[in-house]
């Protein structure tokens, strides 16, 4: 009985052992310093809430904002084969969507080919749409379909929600 304890115990300590060895390869320096989570390439930044007049076209200013390091194409895209940003709103809701207005893009050169210039947003970008909305409130998920690049690569195209709460007014 006294061998099994011992066994036991012995089995116990390298359990422990082994476990604060896979703990401390987690704690190393560069294991900190990468990021848990990745953040979405474009991030929506506001209105949560707008009012428009009920049944006329309103403003609306969406704000946005691209990580550092990456870029998306812009509305108007230098190549037909490049993936445009848009902006949408699903139909059936008692919202429309009755125009969108997108930013001039950016021409930027990428050091493997200087020769080209591509149409791009970068930063902070805004999209000016207008909306028509029925009397009440309602949560529309409008949707920005983009394609984000870096200097080397494109990652496969993305549409995130825009969420607005709509007080037609």
């Amino acid at each position: 009985m006294r061998f099994l304890n011992g066994v036991f115990v012995a089995m116990i300590a390298a359990l422990a052992v082994g476990a604060l060895a896979a703990l401390g390869q987690n704690l190393t320096p560069a294991a900190q310093s990468r990021p848990l989570v990745k953040t979405d390439a474009v991030t929506y930044l506001f209105p949560e809430q707008v009012s428009v007049p009920a049944g006329k076209p309103g403003q609306v200013a969406l704000h946005f904002r691209i990580a550092q390091g990456l870029h998306i194409n812009s509305h108007t895209p230098s190549f037909p084969e490049l993936i445009p940003t848009t902006f949408s709103i699903p139909e059936g809701s008692d919202v429309r969507l009755a125009g969108v207005t997108y930013p001039a893009g950016s021409l930027m050169t990428l050091t493997y080919d200087p020769n080209e210039k591509l149409s791009v947003y970068t930063g902070e970008f805004i999209i000016q749409a207008r909306i028509v909305a029925t009397a009440g409130n309602h949560l529309v998920e409008g949707k920005l379909r983009y394609q984000a690049c870096d200097n080397n690569a494109c990652m496969p195209p993305k549409t995130i929600t825009v969420a607005i709460d709509v007080i037609g007014k």
